[in-house]
C-alpha cells in the first residue's frame, strides 16, 4: 500500500478540492519548470473534466488523479 502524496487525500471528495489539493502537491516538486509543467496539466484536466456530472465517474476521476500524484511525487522523491 502506497502513502498519499500528502496528508488529507482521503478527504478529498469534490472537484474543487481535488483541484486545490493537486496545487498544493505540485508545490513539493523540486524545480519551477517541473512544478509549472504539472500545474499546466492540472488545470487542463480540470478543464477537460469540468461538464463531468456523473457522481460515479468524478469519484473514479478523483481516485485516478489522486494515485497519479502519487506516483509523481515518489518518482521525484527516489531522484533525490
Amino acid at each position: 500500500m502506497t502513502m498519499a502524496p500528502l496528508p488529507r487525500a482521503e478527504l478529498v471528495q469534490k472537484p474543487l478540492q481535488l483541484y486545490r489539493y493537486l496545487l498544493r502537491c505540485c508545490k513539493q516538486l523540486p524545480t519551477e519548470n517541473i512544478q509549472q509543467h504539472y500545474r499546466h496539466a492540472i488545470r487542463q484536466s480540470f478543464r477537460v473534466h469540468a461538464d463531468e456530472d456523473s457522481p460515479e465517474r468524478i469519484q473514479q476521476i478523483i481516485k485516478r488523479a489522486i494515485e497519479d500524484a502519487d506516483w509523481v511525487m515518489n518518482k521525484y522523491t527516489r531522484q533525490k
